[in-house]
């Protein structure tokens, strides 16, 4: 399936050829290099090469291309390639600046916590754990208190196998939890795919919506989004219906995750939601095995040629079970932390977890790093 690339080989690609640029080869110094790197939009990464994927069909292409030569492969580029490899440099670039919730700004120059509060009793890892209003507001403020940027309020499981929830059951059991976070000053989310309850949130004071059907679950949600000025969070799944694990036949997964999103990004923009106002999730774990879960970690940073804050979201996930002799979801906080250190040193931007005290103890180490070494 994938071969090396020259710059001949675009003067063969089909109509249909798709190019993708993602950042690599990471540098911790990026003042020693002068103009031989570019940064991650406003992030604290930098790196010194592109790896370009020409995809045409079923057969890929790659090199990888120091950031100085890049232009000279544009040139070499069908108009319709070198156009997308301008555009996907630019949206890299673009700064992605701060989340405005309420009155909490969070910056997206560095990673930031989305802890998760799942009000449901069968979720996967801490289903029933807070089913009770009280306790779920509890643990809500422990997480602001303990380093959550965001806390993301979800009241239906979306698990393999776990049963759609009726709307107004499902917003009896986030509203009065989304109210009082909000109203005690916790930046709030609320994971729902469903249009009603997403107004029932934001009503009660949520500041983000976090749809894992990316808008095409309910008809009324792109409406009732465009209609909004809050920011909402696009994920990959592979089936916009009541199962969102079904489907799942990639051709490649990296590049076909990537496609959906890019498509649903033009979608939001032609019913009028600014691509600024949106979030990417590629959607670890849903409708995807351990290789193309991989995969996706492997070259998260190609998302940020799409111009939007990046989301992961693989804590406890059954990808770290796989991986270490089936350890159950209670066991899995070493396999939480580490993917989630490897995103945020692609450059992600908030990461959701269930552990919000450990993943910030990594986060500082992160930082501590990074500042070592751009001022020693």
């Amino acid at each position: 399936m994938f071969a090396p690339l020259t710059k001949r080989d675009f003067a063969s690609a089909s109509t249909a050829a798709r190019l993708y640029l993602r950042p690599t080869a990471f540098i911790d110094r990026p003042h020693e290099l002068d103009d031989a790197c570019l940064r991650i939009a406003d992030t604290m990464l930098w790196f010194a090469a592109w790896h370009i994927s020409l995809r045409d069909g079923a057969h890929i292409r790659s090199a990888v291309v120091a950031v100085p030569d890049l232009d000279e492969w544009i040139v070499a580029m069908p108009d319709a390639l070198a156009e997308g490899a301008g555009a996907q440099r630019a949206a890299l670039a673009h700064p992605r600046g701060a989340l405005q919730l309420g009155d909490r700004t969070i910056r997206l120059a560095e990673p930031q916590i989305m802890g998760i509060l799942n009000i449901t009793p069968d979720s996967f890892s801490d289903g029933g754990k807070h089913i009770d209003a009280a306790a779920a507001i509890d643990a809500g403020f422990a997480m602001g208190a303990a380093g959550a940027a965001i806390v993301d309020v979800g009241g239906e499981s979306t698990r393999p196998g776990a049963e759609t929830l009726w709307e107004g059951d499902e917003i009896k059991r986030i509203e009065p939890v989304v109210a009082a976070l909000a109203k005690g000053g916790v930046a709030v989310s609320v994971d729902t795919r469903k249009a009603a309850v997403m107004e029932a949130a934001l009503a009660a004071g949520a500041g983000v919506i976090n749809d894992i059907s990316a808008l095409r679950y309910d008809d009324r949600a792109l409406e009732l989004m465009a209609a909004s000025s809050c920011p909402i969070i696009l994920m990959h799944a592979p089936s916009a219906g009541s199962n969102p694990h079904e489907g799942g036949d990639y051709v490649h997964a990296l590049f076909d995750v990537y496609d959906m999103l890019a498509e649903r990004i033009a979608a939001c923009e032609a019913a009028g939601i600014a691509r600024s106002r949106l979030i990417l999730d590629p959607g670890i774990g849903f409708g995807k095995g351990v290789g193309e879960n991989l995969d996706l970690l492997n070259g998260l940073a190609l998302f940020h040629t799409l111009g939007c804050p990046l989301l992961f979201a693989a804590s406890r996930k059954r990808l770290i079970g796989a991986l270490d002799n089936e350890a159950p979801a209670d066991a899995r906080l070493g396999g939480s932390i580490a993917l989630h250190y490897q995103a945020a040193d692609r450059g992600a931007q908030l990461l959701r977890v269930h552990d919000v005290p450990e993943t910030r103890q990594a986060l500082r180490m992160w930082r501590a790093l990074r500042d070592a070494a751009l001022t020693r």
